[in-house]
């Protein structure tokens, strides 16, 4: 073997020590910062399903989200893997990527979710609540003898949330500080303009049995405005959910009855930068829609 050779191969294999090396440092780098965020994620989401009453651990959370990113990866990139297209390979990664790192992120759009339909149910149980405090606080009662009978009589969540409320005063926390608690728990605007009443209430002497009425009363009305206006905004709303999802739909459907000609849109340039501008106009109509139909009440 000639000294050109050996140094031709010596260079090579530098080469590929390098890039190996690179590739593991990478790879390692890659997962130890995924476990990390996945573990950060899964403390915080469950501390947030425990915040609605549903207790489940940080570990299953954090399971559940990277198996569910490598399997939605896997479903972008395998379809689009080409050993003769490094063009289609490289979109199979970077959708795979995207997906991924979205369904990574489902389990606290969930939590979300949830907090908004518990919050909206406890607005409503919370009128029921105010007049169940008012007559409590006409019968003699103490204001935390109304907080009990909310307890007892309420139900769910807002028994829930009270209960823990007395639970927290119990233990030695002040009522100040465990009511705070509770508006910061549950986040709704009803809810703070309650404890703040209550709060001004003890500290000059007011009648909170007057002022538990009026705030029923302004809770009512504001319920009955805001159900007049998803009720004028539902087909708007049902306009952008159709708009944003059929495109998808499409694209699904002509991929599985007709490959050869949604093909070229996945392995070329042209046919990737006119998905991606699809992508980003039906992005902006679906933004715009929804700008439109949501009212602030």
């Amino acid at each position: 073997m000639s000294k050109e050779v050996l140094i031709l191969w010596s260079a090579v294999a530098a080469v590929g020590i390098a890039f190996f090396s690179f590739a593991l440092l990478f790879v390692s780098a890659l997962h130890e910062g995924t476990d990390n965020y996945a573990s950060a994620m899964g403390k915080e989401t469950s501390q947030q399903f425990e915040d609605v009453f549903m207790f489940v651990s940080p570990a299953k959370i954090a399971k559940l989200g990277r198996i569910s990113a490598l399997t939605a990866f896997f479903l972008f990139f395998i379809p689009l893997f080409s050993f003769t297209s490094a063009l289609s390979t490289i979109a199979g990664i970077v959708l795979g990527l995207a997906a991924g790192a979205f369904v990574f992120t489902l389990p606290g759009r969930y939590v979300r979710i949830l907090r908004e339909r518990r919050r909206l149910k406890f607005n409503e149980q919370l009128v029921d609540a105010l007049g169940t405090m008012s007559n409590a606080l006409r019968a003699g009662f103490s204001i935390n003898q109304a907080f009990e009978s909310v307890v007892e009589n309420g139900e769910k969540p807002i028994s829930q949330e009270f209960s823990v409320l007395l639970q927290q005063m119990r233990v030695g926390l002040s009522f100040e500080d465990a009511l705070a608690s509770l508006d910061k728990r549950v986040a709704s605007d009803d809810l703070t303009l309650v404890c703040t009443s209550i709060d001004i209430a003890r500290k000059t002497g007011g009648n909170l049995t007057e002022i538990f009425d009026r705030i029923s009363e302004t809770i009512r009305g504001r319920m009955r405005i805001e159900r007049r206006v998803r009720t004028l905004t539902a087909q708007g709303r049902m306009q952008g959910i159709i708009v944003s999802l059929m495109p998808l739909f499409l694209g699904i459907v002509m991929t599985m009855l007709k490959p050869e000609v949604m093909k070229p849109f996945l392995t070329s340039l042209k046919g990737l930068i006119c998905v991606g501008v699809a992508a980003v106009l039906v992005t902006l109509g679906w933004l715009i829609i929804r700008k439109i139909v949501k009212i602030e009440v």
